[in-house]
């Protein structure tokens, strides 16, 4: 599967721009570190793209991602892929063994979380956040509440950096596609 074919998948089973925006994000993400780790943009990128694929017509624990994993392996797609996928939910069950796996389950929370930084500022623009913006956010119980704090910390973690690093590289990523992200 290329890049082309992973988005129209994705517009295929999701309708809603913020969620497209989400999968956009997190193939960046995705696509920088794999850079930065010397692993393979592309499928990185795929992974990152379609990781939330199937949550809007299955947004239940029960059923994302897990539908998304059946289609997905019907469709051939690499097992290390449906893996990542897979442990970017914590409630799966799936362990986070590669560093794929493992950088999915960083990135996703986060670029939400950055997201919802950027639309209170004043400009609403991801280029106007910074680091100590999001840390303060962070420790907002009531900001953003649906976004999993420990989940962004666990996923720092199990990369090995430090979370201020880890927040600066997203956010960078994020800003770089600012436009994409109508940010």
């Amino acid at each position: 599967m290329n890049r082309n074919e992973a988005f129209d998948l994705l517009k295929e089973y999701t309708k809603k721009e913020g969620l497209i925006k989400h999968a956009l994000a997190v193939e960046g993400a995705m696509r920088d570190y794999a850079v930065k780790f010397g692993e393979d943009e592309e499928s990185w990128g795929i992974v990152g793209l379609l990781h939330d694929f199937d949550y809007e017509k299955y947004p239940t624990p029960e059923d994302h991602p897990f539908r998304g994993a059946e289609i997905l392996r019907g469709m051939g797609l690499p097992e290390q892929w449906i893996k990542a996928i897979l442990g970017h939910a914590d409630y799966s069950g799936v362990k986070r063994e590669s560093l794929m796996a493992k950088t999915l389950f960083a990135v996703d929370e986060l670029t939400g979380f950055i997201v919802a930084v950027s639309l209170v500022r004043p400009s609403k623009k991801v280029t106007d956040v910074a680091v100590k913006s999001v840390k303060k956010k962070m420790k907002d119980k009531a900001f953003a509440s649906g976004v999993n704090r420990d989940d962004i910390r666990t996923g720092t973690e199990e990369l090995g950096i430090l979370l201020d690093e880890h927040i600066e590289f997203v956010l960078e990523s994020m800003k770089k596609r600012a436009d994409l992200l109508g940010l």
